[in-house]
């Protein structure tokens, strides 16, 4: 494995920082350390069984610090941090956390989406503490979407943007989110489930980057709407959904159709994929691939939102 650059002292300190922690309970390896992520919003380095990751630049301390601690308290959903607390490092704020075996995106028959349903109704259970900020989604959308506008011109720009219009305002992160609301993962696909311990033990959450406060909805979102577009079988779907209201998840009624609470959360989560999407292609400079077509294709199709979906939202 190549050292990191010179130019990179975030990547090569994080290595570092990584070994060192590793080294803490176990002896020296030969293993060397693994890039696991190296994007602008995070990277990831792991050493032994040791993950230390720098959150994106301008992370707000104040509301990584209860994030971290319900982790800490729920290790029976979300993957606990090894440290209660974020270390500076060249700018960024670093956490610390035992290292779980992913989901292999090389075999799909074995994605685990009844452990992403019933984690997330545990989660969605779970009392959320004062401290808890809101949950990141919408703003998460609303960057892609910024992001796409940004990118320059495209066919596919106005109709992502018609439906992103269509939104009522707490999906678009303009308003307070409807209701209590519940603790959310606020970005939850299968990227975001391990097996800790390694390799195979019980399947955990992680990122806690966007987790807090807000519609429950929004964490079936992205599933719900990969099925809505068909890119995701229906007995997968069902796999998900079945688990989630064995669990008594809250954010859909325990039997019947969910789409009633589905439908603007998945709509949402359309757009943001769709902006992504283009955006990426945009960047890449080529056209739209089949799946990044059938997301847009699904905006142009979002002409409006029903009256009773948005009744409890600010425009």
């Amino acid at each position: 494995m190549t050292s990191p650059a010179p130019e990179r002292p975030l990547l090569a300190e994080l290595t570092l920082r990584a070994g060192a922690r590793a080294h803490e309970t176990t002896p020296a390896c030969p293993c060397g350390a693994a890039t696991l992520a190296d994007r602008p919003d995070a990277t990831v380095v792991r050493h032994a069984g040791t993950v230390a990751k720098a959150h994106a630049p301008g992370t707000d301390p104040a509301g990584l610090v209860p994030r971290l601690a319900l982790a800490a308290r729920l290790p029976d959903v979300l993957l606990p941090p090894l440290a209660p607390a974020a270390t500076p490092l060249h700018g960024r704020l670093v956490t610390f956390w035992p290292y779980g075996t992913p989901v292999d995106p090389e075999d799909p028959d074995a994605a685990p989406w009844e452990a992403a349903g019933t984690l997330l109704a545990r989660l969605h259970r779970a009392p959320a503490p004062a401290a808890l900020p809101a949950m990141r989604g919408p703003a998460k959308a609303a960057h892609a979407v910024a992001r796409l506008r940004a990118a320059g011109p495209h066919p596919a720009v106005a109709p992502v943007l018609s439906a992103w219009r269509a939104l009522p305002g707490w999906a678009r992160g303009e308003a307070p989110a409807p209701g209590a609301g519940s603790v959310c993962h606020g970005d939850l696909h299968l990227g975001q489930l391990v097996r800790h311990p390694a390799p195979d033990g019980p399947w955990r959450l992680i990122d806690v980057d966007d987790l807090g406060v807000g519609v429950p909805a929004w964490d079936l979102a992205r599933p719900a709407a990969w099925y809505a577009c068909g890119l995701l079988p229906a007995e997968e779907w069902t796999r998900f959904l079945t688990a989630y209201r064995s669990g008594h998840g809250p954010a859909v009624p325990p039997d019947g159709d969910p789409w009633g609470a589905l439908d603007v959360p998945a709509r949402a989560l359309t757009v943001q994929s769709a902006a992504r999407a283009v955006t990426k292609a945009l960047a890449d400079g080529r056209p739209l691939d089949e799946v990044e077509l059938c997301l847009v294709d699904a905006c142009a199709r979002m002409g409006f939102v029903p009256p009773q979906l948005a009744a409890d939202s600010a425009k």
